[in-house]
This record gives C-alpha cells, structure tokens and sequence, in this order.
C-alpha cells in the first residue's frame, strides 16, 4: 500500500512540475514574442504566435496578436482563413465578427467590413454578455462610434449590465464632453459606489477655470440632474467643482443644504473653510466658520472654528483681533483644550504687535497646560520662532532639535527641520542649512518640499566661493530683518549690496541668480511700504537682465497685481496678465492671470 501511495504522489509531482515547465516555456515565449511585436519584427512575432495559440486556441491574447501580425506583414488571406475557420467552428463566437471585419477594412474594403461588424452588433440581441469583448475591440480599433452602440445594445438587452463607465470614457476620447459627463452622472445614479471613480476621472478635465467648457457642461449636468432626480451626491459634486474653481460661496451654499439634510456633520463645511482660508478667501472662510460655530453643539469643534476666525481675523488686520482673542479665553479659558488658540495668539503677539516677551509668557505658561508630546510640539515651535525673532538663534535650535528627536518623521519633527534649516540660513552657516534642506526635499509633506527645494537651491547657486563674497549672507540678514519686521532695515540691507565694489560689478551682481532674488525680495518689501512705483522699478531690472529667468512668470504676476490692485492702471495690468497667458502657459498663476485679464478688459466672468 505505501509503495502504492508512494507512487501515485511520484506521478503527481511529475505531472506538477511538467505543468510548471510548460506555463513557464509558454510565458518565456511569450514575453519574447511581444518584445518582437513592439520592436516591429513581425515575421519572428509570427512564428512564436502561430505556436502558443496552436497550443492555446482559446486565448484570446494569443489570437489577437497572431491576426495583427499577419495584418503587419500584408498576409490577410491567412487572417481571413484562421478566423472563418474560428466561426465555423463555433458561431456563438460573434465577437470574432470584429477582427474579421478589420481585416477587411486593413484591405480597404470597406463593404465586406461594415457588413462584418454590424453582424457582431446584431449578435448581442440574443448574447449581451459578449457586449464588453465587442465593446472594447471596437475600442481598441478605434472605431468608436460602434464601441458604444455595442455597450448600448448590450445593456439594452441585459438590464443588469453596465457600460456607463466605459461610454463615458469614450466619448471623452471622441472630445464629446457633454455625453461623456451625462454618462459619468448615469452610473453614479445608478451606483452610488461609482462616485469617488467618476470623481477621478472628472477631474482629468475640470480645471479651476469656471469658463473651461468642461466645467461649464459639467455644472449644467449636475443641475440638470439635481432637478430631475435629486439626491444629496449631486450637491456634493456640485460643492467639489466650486470648490475646484474657487467659487466657495457657491460650494458653501450646496454644503449648507446637506447639512439642512444632515444636522449631525459640519466636517465638510470646516474642510470648505479651510481650504477658503489657505486660498486667502477670506469672507468665504469666515461664512463657514462663522456657521460652524453658530451650528455646533461641540467644545472641540468650536473652538477649531474660533481658531481660524482669529486668523482670519489676522490677516485681515482687523483691529479688534486682541480683544476676540481675550474674549475667547474668557469664555473657553486657558488650559489643554485652547493650545492652539494661545500659540496663536502668541503669533499674532510676537509677529503683528511686536510683544515678543509677552508671547514668550503667553507660550511657557501653555506648556504647562500641554498633555501631549504633539501639543508641546506646537507650542516649541512657536517658542522657536519668538527666539529667532529676538536673535536667540541657539535656544531657538534648541527647540526645533528636540521636536526632531521627540517626533521622528512626523509633520510637525519635519517642520522643525527646517526651522533648523531656516536658523542656519539666518545666521549665515549655509553647510548645515544645506545638510538639513537634503533631507527635506523628499519630505512628505508638500509645502515643506516645495520649501526645502527653494532654499537650497538659492543656497547652491549663490553660496560664497573661495571666500569671494556673493551677497548671499546680506540677503539672508536681510530676510532675517524682514522676518522680525524690522522691513526698512532689510530694505537698507539690500540697497547695500548694490553699493559694495566687493561684489557688485559693472551694474551686476556676479550671480544672476542671486540679482534676481535680491530685486525681488526688495519688490515684496517696498509693496508691504506702499511704495509701488518703486517696487515696479526693481522688478523692471529683473526683466531687463533676463526675461527668461526663472522667476519671470512670478515678476509679470506680481506686476500686473500691482499695477490692477495698487495703481490702478488697469492697461498696464492687462499687459502683464497677457504676458503669463500668452508666454507662460505652464505658470500657475495662468488660471488667476485670465480670470482677471477678462474682468479688465470687460468680458462676463460670472459663472
């Protein structure tokens, strides 16, 4: 018996690794096979072909390509056999009508192909679940006028199919924006679970441009549908595609009739403020904020809202700020719960009143109240930052490093780093600036990134070599004094470069680079003074030393802002935004820049 068994289980793994060889022989072939495809040696494509779909007649893979080779190489008699032979021997393969009919078409004969593909069509009467291999072969030979009538047919015949995704995403192809939407908006009717994929793939064509095409007729859409047939997903995309065009009013008025439907969830309203409020849309950050503190019957979420009402109120300048903050206090108190309130209010001492002893206070006394290792974070951060304002560079370092330590790749131990970064920039040791920015440039956090890349590569390309002076410490003090606004000494730091014989050479400073961030910086300086026309003369200069610079679409921008907003020069305005528009398609300010280029040259903007 055991001999038995013994060699039964001897058979079974011989048969087992004969298998294996074979899948593996076949998937060998395979892969060369289609290297020989893609570099266009069709006749070796063929020959492999021709043996794996001998020895696998039911793969499809096999038989596509097999027919596109001998298509490649003009052998359409030997295609037209292979498949004639394949619906001779079995008829309820209608799918293979398809590649019939595109050998025909290949041969330019168009009649024998129409006539092949309408019997493919006609075949989904009586079997629409051929309708997805129709469907997508029609697809894949373009043709996709038949590719949705065969998605049609199919799901006419078989009411529980759905093709509204593949229809969809072919009238995209065919630049049929309106069809394309109303069949997105279908599925989703259909299956709510569909939304976060329509979502997706809508965003491929909605821009933040209200007068895009594709938004208009997708907003037409989603109202058309809103009124036939509503439901709550409607409002919610109708809220995404505000928001995606920066229109938040309009997004708050759909979030706030979800709410009327749902009193127990203001989280996308505090999410629509916020991003309001990092777009610097303040009124429409302050609308949601303000209802969510009217609307919310919880301590946390109030006192989130409050948070950011009082850095609306911040950066608005509004000068009862001091007193909404001591109003808060009063109502909420100072303890674990109004962290963030006091490091805010310590920011707001420190940067916009110039107390930085009293933010200090403010800060020591919060890390008393902090429970938290992330809440003590926060409040050393900030204690950080007062210190740098006070020149207490090393204190400050202090700070920064043991949020390093404490919370390792943590937000909040990466913003520390540069900090740390920053400090070092500060006091002019550019080494381990240097050092600490490598690391961040692959910092998960975006804006961080974005950061860490800037700075370093102002430190690279201007960084004193051999002890030749480049200006880049007296930039660096300069931003300093402007970080602890003390604006006309940075001012007087900059023009200083412009006067040492040092490092200031026939009109130009020797690195360009480092020219351009000068004159800029000092343009941002003399607009926080008001004094415009001379802050359009230092941008000027960047131009005139090189309009290709790296910084050009930047100075247009913040040109024609100052010329729109400042001195009214709406001309001179329309000038610069068209510049960005015309020759800087790539600019991110492209989308701002012919928003108002419209509005001042008097077109209808309102969507």
């Amino acid at each position: 018996m055991k001999r038995i068994f013994l060699l039964i289980f001897l058979a079974i793994s011989t048969l087992a690794v004969s298998q294996n060889k074979v899948q593996t022989n076949a998937k060998n072939n395979y892969l060369l096979a289609e290297n020989y495809y893609r570099e266009g040696a069709y006749e070796k494509a063929t020959q492999i072909y021709k043996k794996l779909y001998n020895s696998s007649p039911f793969n499809t893979t096999y038989l596509s390509r097999l027919i596109s080779c001998y298509q490649e190489t003009d052998q359409f008699i030997l295609a037209e056999n292979l498949l004639k032979g394949r619906i001779k021997a079995n008829k309820s393969q209608a799918y293979l009508y398809v590649y019939l009919g595109y050998n025909y078409q290949r041969q330019q004969e168009a009649e024998k192909a129409s006539e092949n593909y309408k019997l493919a069509l006609n075949s989904l009467d009586k079997m629409p679940s051929y309708g997805g291999i129709i469907g997508r072969l029609f697809k894949d030979y373009n043709l996709l006028d038949n590719a949705i009538l065969a998605y049609e047919k199919a799901m006419e015949a078989n009411k529980n199919a759905n093709y509204n995704f593949q229809i969809a995403q072919i009238y995209g192809e065919k630049g049929d924006f309106k069809k394309m939407f109303e069949s997105y908006i279908d599925l989703v009717d259909k299956n709510e679970q569909y939304f976060d994929l329509v979502q997706r793939y809508t965003s491929k064509y909605i821009t933040d441009d209200a007068e895009n095409e594709a938004n208009i007729l997708f907003r037409k859409t989603l109202l058309r549908k809103s009124a036939s047939n509503p439901k709550d997903v409607w409002n919610v995309l109708l809220s995404w595609l505000f928001t995606q065009q920066k229109d938040y009013n309009k997004a708050f008025i759909q979030e706030n009739a979800l709410y009327q439907r749902n009193t127990q969830d203001l989280g996308a309203i505090f999410t629509l403020g916020k991003i309001a409020f990092e777009n610097n849309s303040f009124e429409a950050a302050k609308q949601c904020f303000d209802f969510i503190v009217e609307k919310s019957s919880t301590k946390s979420e109030t006192i989130n809202a409050h948070l950011f009402l009082m850095k609306i109120a911040i950066e608005t300048k509004n000068p009862e700020t001091e007193n909404l903050f001591k109003k808060l206090f009063l109502v909420f108190g100072k303890n674990s719960s109004t962290i963030k309130l006091q490091v805010a209010y310590a920011d707001y001492l420190t940067f916009s009143k110039n107390e930085p002893q009293q933010a200090n206070t403010v800060l020591e006394e919060a890390l008393s109240y902090a429970n938290s290792k992330f809440d003590k974070a926060r409040i050393k951060l900030k204690l950080g930052d007062v210190l740098v304002f006070t020149n207490k560079f090393n204190k400050a370092l202090i700070y920064f490093s043991q949020i390093q330590t404490q919370l390792k790749n943590h937000e909040l131990a990466q913003e520390a780093r540069f900090k740390v970064a920053q400090t070092s920039y500060f006091k002019g040791d550019f080494e381990w600036a240097k050092a600490q920015l490598k690391v961040l440039k692959g910092s998960t956090t975006q804006l961080i990134a974005n950061d860490a890349v800037n700075l370093f590569l102002k430190i690279s390309d201007n960084e004193p070599v051999d002890s030749i002076p480049s200006g880049l410490k007296q930039l660096a003090k300069a931003e300093l004094l402007a970080f602890q606004n003390k604006d006309k000494a940075a001012l007087s730091e900059l023009n200083s470069l412009f006067t040492r014989k040092d490092i200031f050479i026939n009109g130009f400073i020797p690195s360009e680079v480092i020219y351009d961030d000068v004159l800029f910086f000092k343009a941002k300086l003399l607009i926080k003074q008001n004094k415009y026309e001379e802050a359009i003369t230092a941008l000027n200069k960047i131009i005139a030393a090189d309009n290709q610079g790296f910084l050009t679409d930047d100075v247009y921008f913040m040109m024609a802002e100052t010329y729109n907003n400042h001195l009214k020069n709406s001309e001179k305005a329309q000038e610069y935004y068209q510049k960005i528009i015309f020759d800087h398609t790539s600019s991110i300010y492209l989308v701002d820049a012919r928003k108002k280029f419209r509005k001042l040259r008097g077109d209808n903007v309102s969507q």
